[in-house]
């Protein structure tokens, strides 16, 4: 039942907005403009010092600085964006996902300040965006103790989502320390610090639904998506519908997702998350905001959610049925991580980057642009609709082989190797998927002509700046580190042009190789940057002719795992101390993900070379412990 004081805070009709400051930034404030552009409104965006040249900022009609870098200063700072936002003369909020997306007192500022907020009212978000309460309105309850019988337990944070301040606890011993990391993941990704824990279901699949509802009764819901791969409790691949649901159980999701909606009186768009075990439907969350996701059920709706929140902000009303759902979609979140190393993001500088024609790209980067180590590592997502689950699965698979990526390590490899896995082309996968078979899907598998046209091009490079032999030459060789590998080619210049052994080399030019082999030509596309190539879609290092001597760190060293910032030191960790193989010893946190280096043997500390809120880059030396 829908309470009087919940009534009362549901909006009403408004004027037309004509400018909307988005209180986010990356791929979602690109996406929110460029629908804010379609309907000729204009657009504001704020930005952090980290993101002065950021894709968001330059496109946006207007941009405001929020000084710092951290999110904490910047992102997550409602009095500053509020601010902004009066002082660039916008209209109307829009707060994207993450962030302040579900935070109540933001939407109340907002509204204080006579600004249209674009999202639910402040009462919902209260109501649903902390996991705790939205388990106990939909009458279940975390665990108030977790002992034995309970194992394995999630601990969760109760604000935000996208994975952050989650761990999954299979010994108690263990808990104490996950409560602790989670909590303090959670504060820095929200603001939030509040966690809970709870049975942790496995091998489910984790099914959701979109919902929109306007401000006179209506809720649609959009149909159901599978948000199954997930590594770190962050989704991958998202499709929608989720595949092989029972009409009984497709029914009662949907009428759960509206009872839900209705109950906090619900307005804007929203989805209500689901764990789907054994035919069972398990409430996990509702989010009271826009979906990394909703791309997908735009394509099969034939929808543009982010105009919808804007109309319905406005007091419109949606029609009394949806749209009629066609075909199926799929989208793949390209990531600056590598998957091979514990998932570690990866910073540097984004090249460049185009997909093929016929799929959706949503990006918060341009050619040239840094990635950084403050915030998310995702760099795009892509998607793809066709008539048929199979038919979209094959164009995803095949746009990301042929996407021009040039850049840090990302996950392609792994993107496509899970689209072609038969675990999930049969639509058999579940949250343990990649558990099951990350090995296999990360296992390095380089071509092996993509060595040689590197050093060819770069011969072609070098032959511009200089004149050619007219009598054959000795062997030439290069050497390239690639999938953890090293490669040596030979090829030489001969009278007629360069040549290799068993391979004819038909074309060489800085950019361009073509081989043939057994009467079969292959093409090579080639880039460059630094010490880095890009050949195809395999990325080689190459390596000095004469290696410097490798930097010797002392027996029990502890290296950053990637770039990042120290946000923590162990209270131990000072030089004599002692302390126990496996203690946490340092906390190191880069794009919203804390990584925990712990003692590697049971020792003392004889060096401590960093302090809390240093920047650190991979490689770099912490700590040493010299076991005993």
């Amino acid at each position: 039942m829908v309470t009087s004081a919940l009534i009362a805070s549901v909006p009403t009709a408004s004027a037309a907005i004509t400018s909307v400051l988005v209180a986010n930034r990356g791929e979602i404030a690109c996406r929110i403009f460029r629908t804010c552009g379609a309907l000729g409104i204009r657009t504001v965006a704020v930005h952090s010092d980290a993101d002065d040249n950021a894709l968001h900022a330059r496109v946006a009609d207007t941009a405001v600085r929020l000084p710092g870098a951290a999110p904490a200063d910047t992102y997550l700072r409602a009095d500053l964006i509020v601010k902004a936002a009066v002082a660039a003369g916008a209209d109307a909020v829009h707060p994207g996902y993450g962030f302040l997306s579900e935070n109540a007192d933001f939407a109340r500022a907002v509204q204080d300040a006579g600004l249209v907020w674009i999202g639910p009212p402040p009462e919902a978000i209260e109501a649903m965006a902390s996991k705790t309460r939205a388990k106990r309105l939909m009458g279940l309850a975390p665990l108030t103790e977790a002992g034995e019988s309970d194992l394995p337990v999630l601990v969760k944070a109760a604000a935000g989502g996208g994975g952050r301040g989650m761990r999954v606890v299979r010994r108690l011993a263990d808990l104490p320390a996950a409560l602790e990391a989670a909590r303090a993941e959670a504060a820095s990704a929200f603001g939030d610090g509040e966690v809970f824990v709870e049975p942790y279901v496995e091998n489910g699949r984790h099914v959701e639904v979109q919902i929109l509802a306007d401000t006179h009764g209506t809720v649609w819901a959009l149909g159901t998506r599978d948000c199954s791969l997930q590594r770190r409790h962050q989704k991958v691949i998202e499709e929608a519908p989720a595949p092989g649901l029972s009409p009984a159980l497709e029914e009662e999701l949907r009428a759960l997702s509206v009872r839900a909606a209705r109950s906090v009186a619900y307005v804007g768009a929203g989805t209500v998350e689901f764990l789907v075990a054994d035919g069972r439907a398990h409430f996990l969350e509702m989010n009271t905001r826009l979906q990394v996701e909703h791309p997908v059920t735009e394509a099969v709706f034939g929808l543009d959610l982010v105009a919808e929140q804007i109309r319905v902000a406005e007091g419109a009303a949606l029609a009394p049925e949806p749209p009629r759902a066609r075909g199926h979609a799929i989208e793949a979140r390209l990531y600056a991580e590598d998957p091979a190393a514990d998932w570690t993001p990866q910073t540097g500088t984004l090249h460049r980057l185009t997909v093929p024609d016929g799929v959706r790209l949503d990006t918060g980067y341009g050619d040239g642009d840094g990635i950084g180590v403050h915030y998310d590592p995702m760099l795009a997502k892509i998607v793809a609709h066709a008539p048929t689950r199979a038919e979209a699965l094959r164009k995803l698979s095949g746009a990301l082989e042929r996407t021009t990526l040039h850049g840090p390590v990302t996950n392609r490899d792994l993107l496509i190797r899970s689209l072609r896995h038969e675990e999930f082309t049969s639509a058999r996968m579940n949250t343990g998927f990649y558990d099951r078979h990350l090995a296999e899907l990360t296992t390095s598998t380089v071509d092996p002509y993509a060595p040689l046209a590197a050093a060819l091009a770069e011969a072609r490079t070098r032959s511009r700046f200089g004149g050619w032999r007219n009598l054959p030459s000795q062997p030439q060789r290069k050497r390239y580190a690639v999938g953890g590998e090293e490669i040596e080619v030979e090829y030489a210049h001969g009278r007629t042009g360069l040549t290799a052994r068993g391979v004819q080399v038909v074309h060489a030019d800085p950019a361009l190789v073509v081989l043939e082999t057994d009467g079969v030509r292959r093409r090579f596309e080639v880039a460059r940057y630094g010490d880095r190539v890009h050949v195809g879609t395999t990325t080689l290092t190459e390596l000095p002719r004469f290696p410097a001597p490798e930097t010797q760190h002392a027996p029990g060293s502890l290296l950053a795992p990637m770039p990042g910032t120290v946000v923590k030191l162990a209270p131990t960790l000072i030089t004599g101390s002692s302390v126990e193989a496996g203690e946490p010893l340092v906390w190191l946190e880069a794009m919203k993900m804390q990584h925990v280096i712990s003692a590697p043997a049971t020792g003392t500390v004889t060096a401590v070379q960093v302090t809390e809120g240093q920047q650190v880059q991979v490689g770099a030396l912490l700590a040493v412990v010299e076991s005993n």
